[in-house]
């Protein structure tokens, strides 16, 4: 019987840069016999991995990072990295931008990090898988960014325990925004902004300068009042516009244009959520016959 021949090393990656503020690169990769050298990165590293494990050195201690952990490396702290078994690791990684006010992760945050950059949080964790989610959809931009506010957020409290997270007068804990009048202000407001802007859009950046919130509070304060995700609420008042063109006759890829969807596709993903058929069925859809049992 011949022997086994060893797998080859595996090294898949994928990276781009969304039209996010803050986000300066989202990377993917599944290495196995693979090791970084000691390196430096000039923006923050928020690494998750999915399969396996990595073993790293940050300021010459070392640590780990289990799949169900967060590791959050700061900007310019030497780090290397390699696989603890052979099987290897997929990792997910977001390099974040220290000067973006979504995230707020600023130089204060780097001897916390240095100390303990490998967090033990399942809300976290899912926070940050929810947003590589959103962050691979375009068009999804403002899902992505409340998403990345609130991970940044959440950063902040594990870095920063004693610090209140969110801007200001008017926030709350990690359980809402609460119905504090002027919270209630800052969401109608924004409901405002997000009506005046159905087709083009508002970045959570914007808007929190227009209202003069924290984006943060912002997103919180929303679905606090509303019970609904801002990002939520505009894609459903897409999702209406698309609906009343194409019952005028509008084709799906013309509907999804004008309706402010980034194509066609991304308006067959949210109309299927929302209607539960395609646009195109939608369209075709024809009323009952007098007389019929439909």
């Amino acid at each position: 019987m011949g022997t086994q021949r060893p797998a080859s090393p595996r090294r898949e990656v994928t990276a781009w840069r969304p039209r996010v503020p803050g986000v300066v690169e989202v990377f993917h990769a599944h290495y196995t016999e693979y090791a970084y050298p000691m390196h430096v990165h000039d923006v923050w590293t928020l690494l998750i991995v999915d399969d396996g494990a990595v073993r790293y050195e940050l300021d010459r201690h070392e640590h780990g990072t289990p799949h169900d952990t967060v590791s959050l490396l700061p900007p310019f702290v030497p780090h290397n990295g390699a696989p603890v078994t052979d099987r290897g690791f997929r990792k997910r990684v977001l390099y974040l931008d220290p000067d973006a006010p979504l995230a707020a992760l600023d130089a204060s945050l780097v001897g916390a990090a240095v100390d303990g950059p490998d967090l033990r949080d399942p809300v976290l964790r899912l926070r940050v898988g929810q947003l590589h989610a959103a962050l691979a959809r375009p068009g999804d931009e403002l899902e992505a960014e409340s998403r990345l506010t609130l991970v940044g957020e959440r950063l902040r409290r594990h870095l920063r325990p004693a610090a209140a997270s969110g801007g200001g007068a008017g926030t709350s804990s990690e359980g809402g925004a609460g119905t504090a009048p002027a919270g209630r202000a800052v969401a109608h407001r924004l409901r405002e902004l997000l009506d005046e802007r159905i087709t083009d859009g508002i970045t959570l950046e914007e808007a929190a300068g227009t209202v003069q919130a924290h984006p943060a509070h912002l997103v919180r304060a929303f679905g606090a009042a509303f019970g609904i995700a801002p990002h939520q609420y505009l894609m459903s008042r897409r999702v209406e516009r698309a609906r009343r063109l194409l019952l005028e006759g509008v084709r799906p890829g013309e509907a999804a244009a004008v309706a402010g969807f980034y194509d066609q596709a991304h308006l067959t993903r949210h109309f299927r959520r929302w209607v539960g058929v395609t646009p195109g069925r939608y369209r075709n859809g024809r009323p009952p016959r007098p007389g019929s049992d439909g």
